[in-house]
């Protein structure tokens, strides 16, 4: 406390140009305010402030240290308040990428939810399927779905994702349920005409070992929404994660085949540039409240 009170103290004098101005709006003698400043002033070993009869001058080293200060001094504040109204209540601003797809369906409709229980916050949210740099441009968190590269950031995993192929029912019924996976050559096959995100193929699991297919077909596209719905209106399998089709699965208009050879789930990530012991409650608070909403019963398979 006596410490954070000299940090006050100084910025006070800062503010007000004044020992006198700070001492009248604190109530207490002027030479208190200023063996406050001598003693911050001898632990830093430096000269903060320059002082005559007339007026008090920042050195640079202070005018530096008035920052901190005062970054200092508003978290504090935001600290107390965010616990005196009875609640931890985040505050200041939150930026947060996710890939456009899954951002649009189970990212976009959690925040307004998250802002109502902390309205002190500001958040922006940046939809997009490019890898974003997070310490570069400043972001506090990106969400991401699948297998992570090696990377100095700090992952958190909020739920498992696996990877289906899915065709209609009727499509089914015209043309088979295939048995092996080597029975999709023999089917239309809906493919990202970009190998971007399936460099290694549909992923199966037969005889305990994983393989991987890069089946063919009379479609294809770069756009996984394109496919998704060119799946719904039955032209062909389709590869798709259990974020995008689970809904249509729980209705009825998609089935799923080959699960005997699913392969093992890979996971949606937190994404995060800092350690976690020194995350931002804003942050902290964001990430828990992702995991405890993907948890909830029934979540993928709401429409």
């Amino acid at each position: 406390m006596d410490k954070l009170k000299a940090y006050e103290t100084f910025a006070s004098v800062a503010a007000r140009g004044s020992l006198s101005a700070a001492a009248r709006a604190e109530g207490v003698a002027p030479a208190i305010i200023g063996r406050r400043l001598d003693a911050l002033e001898a632990q830093l070993g430096v000269k903060l402030l320059v002082r005559s009869t007339r007026r008090i001058a920042l050195t640079h080293e202070g005018a530096a240290f008035l920052d901190d200060c005062q970054r200092i001094l508003a978290e504090v504040a935001g600290a107390e308040a965010s616990v005196s109204a009875g609640g931890v209540q985040a505050s200041g601003q939150l930026r947060i990428t996710a890939p456009a797809g899954f951002g649009r369906r189970h990212v976009a409709p959690l925040v307004p939810p998250f802002h109502d229980a902390h309205p002190r916050l500001r958040i922006s949210l940046n939809l997009a399927d490019r890898i974003v740099d997070l310490a570069a441009e400043g972001y506090d968190c990106a969400v991401r779905v699948g297998d992570l590269p090696d990377s100095s950031l700090i992952s958190i995993r909020l739920a498992d994702n696996h990877r289906l192929a899915v065709a209609t029912p009727a499509y089914l019924r015209r043309r088979g349920v295939p048995r092996h996976p080597q029975d999709l050559a023999r089917h239309d096959c809906l493919v990202l005409s970009s190998d971007a995100s399936q460099s290694r193929g549909w992923s199966f699991t037969v005889d305990g070992q994983p393989i991987h297919i890069r089946p063919q077909g009379p479609l294809d596209c770069s756009d996984g929404q394109v496919l998704h719905a060119w799946c719904l209106a039955g032209h062909g399998i389709a590869w798709r994660s259990t974020w995008e089709v689970e809904a249509e699965i729980a209705a009825g208009a998609l089935v799923p085949v080959l699960q005997a050879y699913a392969a093992p789930p890979n996971g949606i990530y937190a994404l995060l540039p800092h350690a976690t012991r020194h995350l931002p409650l804003r942050v902290r608070l964001w990430v828990d409240f992702l995991k405890q909403r993907y948890a909830e019963p029934g979540f993928w398979t709401r429409p």
